[in-house]
């Protein structure tokens, strides 16, 4: 009889659903600020605690000071996180009501319902506790015996969580490992469609979704590691299209959507990726009809995607070892163009893509000797970056770069080894107005370059501005880290002291860049600034992290960091004939937003560069100081800079670069 009861049980237990001793698949979800959050990332703590949440549910709200207390008593050793899967609550309602509770824990938002039907959630005020040595759910259950329905104690008499993790920090089984927990019912209503789910036709449903959102990649010859080509290939790799998915690895674009829209965005819908792993979970049926994707054609690099370009000239050859870190290639290609035109349009096809990783373009009037005068020579006249997933760039309407007859096309070319030794020739293709465009497009960076990102910190953030002097228009935003950049954005603080976010990167993948275009271009007002943000992870359990013990700086290669925010815009009152243009008032924009760490307009002496700092702090430079606040504004600084500029034009050449070498 015993036996037949543990058969029974048993029986029970593993076709209950999830069980207790499932490992759960990792994922990753954005919480109440759109800040990315994964199970597996937190591979170093002993265990993950997610307890179910939803707006307006009272034991949820009881409960949190009891969380807060458990989470005080293990510190380091377990994470903490709240998740919300319910229907009704959008990332705007979970934020108001995180703030009028004070909820001080990341609320990882569910809005797929994907991750609740796959842990079997079922009401709020659960928690789960995932031992992170297998990621086994070891319990589920209530928090406490405090709080019930209308009911609550000041004191709890069982303390059923702070018991089962005490049993994991320890090593050792949770005694009662499932009980039932109290709080609100969740709506799960897919959860009882799995038959539904198996009717979803691949031949309209599947196929096309990934047409129209991998297919572009994963094509024979093309970035993707493997060709999307037909069912047998999407059967075979079912499994790997749902794990990356619920990471939110693939498709690699992730934006913000309560931002404004950005043009030509390229990530799956909400509907899509419930669709695609509804219909993986039911078992990839192959269902009636052709298949789509066997008219799938390998990537042609001799194949232009917008069409015959009116000058393509080709990188010099340039041999990628195996293996290595890879100085980064400043070539310069002379303009064949004997007469100035106007582009509108420029894109590049890497000869190798697999090692081409990113390629920046630009021009000059002149030849530029090889070395380190070459390294800024694509900012002259910037035309185009490229990285993998932004191939091409059509210029906006009216708008266009004019490129002078003579000189070089410069390009900056950072290569990274994979393994089996290649020689890449990539091609650039640029594109002609026929007639001179109404307005002259423009590009600016955003810098940082006192980078100073500690040792181990798991969240570090850096900013920098750009202020504008005269209204202007903004078309597209580019953001740029190394390998340890993970959250990334944009917003305009305008004159009034008004802050509009415009873009918002909650996972930054340094394998894929992209340009966010806006799907309307912002007018700013003169005195508005461009601030991008990046936040960086300089910790261990960062799977990129070249190295976290180190302080990280400023730097070109991936091993160092950058923040740089890239931006195409043009003045709201210049024209291409009449163009609106001041390089020194661009120079000491940038220079200010790199360096002003409190963003309150002067640069004080801690926030100058060595140089300058000294001669400040000798007294050289009290004559520029006009208001004698110990601080240089940038009217101070020009006044400096045009004084410095006399000066150097009087100076034999040779004394002037050993006065400025240090610089």
């Amino acid at each position: 009889m015993r036996l037949m009861t543990l058969t029974v049980l048993f029986f029970m237990y593993i076709t209950s659903g999830f069980a207790l001793a499932d490992r759960v698949d990792n994922f990753r979800l954005l919480d109440q600020d759109h800040s990315a959050h994964e199970l597996y990332y937190h591979k170093d703590a002993k265990a993950v605690v997610l307890m179910v949440t939803m707006n307006g549910c009272p034991i949820v709200r009881n409960l949190l000071p009891d969380l807060r207390e458990i989470r005080a008593q293990f510190g380091d050793d377990v994470e903490f996180k709240l998740i919300n899967s319910s229907l009704q609550d959008t990332y705007k309602s979970i934020r108001q009501e995180a703030i009028e509770f004070a909820v001080d824990f990341p609320i990882l938002v569910d809005d797929t319902q994907l991750i609740g039907e796959a842990l079997q959630l079922d009401r709020s005020g659960e928690v789960l506790v995932i031992d992170t040595r297998d990621w086994r759910v070891v319990y589920r259950g209530p928090v406490n015996d405090r709080v019930g329905y209308e009911t609550q104690r000041s004191d709890a008499k069982e303390h059923y969580l702070a018991d089962a993790l005490a049993a994991v920090v320890a090593g050792k089984p949770v005694p009662k490992p499932k009980r039932q927990a109290l709080g609100c019912i969740i709506n799960f209503p897919e959860r009882e469609q799995q038959k539904t789910h198996a009717q979803i036709s691949y031949k309209d449903t599947i196929a096309p979704i990934l047409k129209e959102r991998c297919v572009a990649c994963h094509v024979p010859n093309g970035i993707g590691p493997w060709a999307m080509t037909s069912y047998e290939m999407i059967k075979g790799f079912s499994p790997m299209i749902r794990e990356v998915v619920r990471t939110r690895r693939m498709p690699p674009w992730e934006v913000d959507t309560s931002l404004p829209k950005i043009h030509n965005a390229r990530g799956l819908t909400l509907q899509e990726r419930k669709t695609l792993v509804h219909w993986i979970e039911a078992g990839s049926p192959r269902g009636d009809g052709e298949d789509p994707l066997l008219a799938v054609k390998p990537f042609d690099n001799q194949v232009w995607p917008l069409g015959e370009p009116d000058l393509i000239v080709e990188s010099p050859a340039f041999t990628v070892p195996a293996t290595g870190i890879v100085e980064y290639q400043f070539p310069a290609i002379n303009n064949p163009l004997d007469r100035d035109v106007w582009v509108r349009a420029v894109s590049i096809q890497p000869g190798e893509t697999k090692v081409v990783h990113h390629v920046l373009i630009g021009t000059s009037e002149q030849d530029i000797p090889a070395g380190n005068q070459r390294l800024d020579a694509v900012f002259n006249n910037y035309l185009m970056g490229y990285a993998p997933g932004a191939e091409s760039y059509v210029y906006p309407q009216g708008t266009g770069v004019l490129v002078k007859a003579g000189g070089q096309i410069h390009l900056q070319m950072h290569y990274t080894a994979y393994g089996r030794e290649v020689t890449d020739v990539s091609k650039v293709a640029l594109y002609f107005h026929h007639e001179v465009p109404t307005y002259r497009l423009r590009q600016q960076v955003i810098v940082g370059f006192d980078l100073q990102i500690p040792p181990g910190k798991a969240r570090h953030e850096e900013r920098g501005y750009f202020e504008f002097d005269q209204p202007a228009i903004i078309y597209s935003l580019f953001p740029h880290a190394h390998f340890r950049g993970i959250e990334t954005r944009f917003d305009i603080h305008l004159p009034n002291g008004t802050i509009e976010p415009l873009l918002h990167v909650p996972r930054y993948d340094f394998n894929w860049q992209h340009s966010y275009s806006l799907a309307k271009p912002l007018k700013v007002p003169a005195g508005a600034r461009l601030v991008h943000t990046s936040v960086y992870d300089n910790s261990a359990a960062n799977p990129s992290n070249p190295d976290s013990a180190r302080e990280v700086p400023w730097g070109l290669q991936s091993h160092d960091e950058m923040l740089y925010g890239g931006f195409y815009f043009r003045w709201e009152n210049g024209t291409a004939q009449n163009p609106v243009h001041d390089e020194m008032n661009f120079q000491i924009a940038q220079f200010y937003g790199a360096l002003d760490d409190n963003f309150n307009g002067t640069l004080a002496p801690d926030e100058m560069p060595r140089s300058l700092r000294r001669a400040f702090e000798a007294g050289q430079l009290a004559a520029f100081d006009k208001n004698k606040d110990d601080a240089l504004s940038p009217q101070e600084y020009r006044a400096f800079t045009e004084y410095r500029m006399a000066q150097s034009a009087k100076r034999p050449a040779a004394e002037e670069a050993s006065t400025t070498s240090d610089e």
